[in-house]
């Protein structure tokens, strides 16, 4: 039997969550769909301010949480919609995405969209790209989730995930940017998105034998437990990111500064601050109290609060200067 959740909840720190707690615990296999308030979730092994317009996520104030599977950042708004299937009691030897995504495709395929598998995780239509997939491993059993972008805004998921690639340079898998469209210009009638999540939650309760069940209080507080341990915190959603080097040469008032910096562990390891500004204190005295903190601009601008910029780099800000280092 597979167990149904259709999840209302849109803090991604939760339905991630969901997820990892279900991977972990549930005694049969599930399947599970949600969605995300404005959201970037980059894959286990990325970069994430290598992934994210990092200016634009913080004046916009989109939420960046990492997921425990692999692949490339993907940007959630309430027009996408996500599901998840859990298996249980399966000895994986590889990655399988074909089965996995079938039930999606037949649900699709039934809509009169033209969809189909395309590469090693995406589905398509048209040649457009309309879902991306993913997959974790852990014992045995399995978590496949992923993305149908319903009607996303396909502007700002652009500009969200769009970053200079010569800043950071690291080992961490990078992702790759595809041609996408919206499945809702496919649909007769143009259905909501919350219709369209119920529809597939009954095409899987009718073609799968899916049982529509909720989450219990015990499961919600351990969710929430897990929500807080990890997916809320910085260090998971960008200090567990590979080592990587920062460059970047920036125009301000002050004259070109040019920040190059290594970081581990999200922390700055190192940094050097080059340019043809004027000071009269050395700069070096500046780098030295930012060796060792957070590549975080609230760590940054807490440090700096502490200094008389001016003496450093005449004519120029904290927000100037933090604004150079991402």
């Amino acid at each position: 039997m597979m167990r149904c959740y259709l999840n209302t909840g849109i803090d991604p720190a939760f339905n991630l969550a969901a997820e990892q707690y279900l991977l972990e615990n549930a005694s049969e296999d599930c399947f599970m769909l949600w969605r995300n308030h404005n959201t970037i979730v980059v894959g286990r092994n990325q970069n994430t301010l290598s992934e994210i317009n990092s200016e634009f996520v913080r004046k916009h104030d989109i939420n960046v949480v990492r997921r425990i599977t692999g692949g490339g950042a993907v940007y959630h708004d309430l027009g996408n919609v996500n599901f998840t299937f859990i298996k249980v009691g399966v000895q994986a030897k590889k990655i399988d995405f074909s089965s996995y995504t079938r039930p999606i495709l037949e649900y699709l395929n039934q809509l009169s969209v033209p969809a189909r598998l395309d590469g090693r995780n995406d589905l398509i239509v048209d040649g457009l790209k309309i879902s991306g997939n993913a997959q974790h491993i852990h014992k045995n059993r399995v978590l496949h989730h992923g993305t149908l972008l319903f009607d996303v805004d396909l502007e700002m998921l652009a500009t969200v995930l769009l970053v200079d690639p010569e800043k950071y340079r690291d080992k961490a898998v990078q992702s790759i940017r595809s041609r996408v469209t919206n499945i809702r210009k496919y649909l007769l009638g143009h259905p909501t998105v919350e219709q369209f999540m119920e529809n597939l939650g009954r095409y899987m309760q009718e073609a799968h034998h899916a049982v529509m069940t909720t989450l219990s209080d015990d499961d919600l507080k351990r969710i929430n437990d897990l929500a807080e341990k990890r997916y809320r915190q910085w260090n998971w959603n960008f200090g567990d990111s590979p080592a990587y080097d920062f460059s970047r040469p920036t125009r301000t008032p002050g004259g070109t500064i040019d920040i190059r910096m290594k970081v581990k562990d999200g922390t700055i390891q190192g940094i050097r601050i080059f340019g043809d500004f004027f000071g009269i204190d050395p700069v070096s005295d500046m780098e030295k109290r930012l060796t060792g903190c957070r590549h975080d601009p609230q760590s940054i601008k807490k440090i700096l609060n502490a200094v008389d910029i001016e003496r450093y780099i005449k004519d120029v800000t904290i927000d100037h200067l933090v604004h150079s280092m991402f």
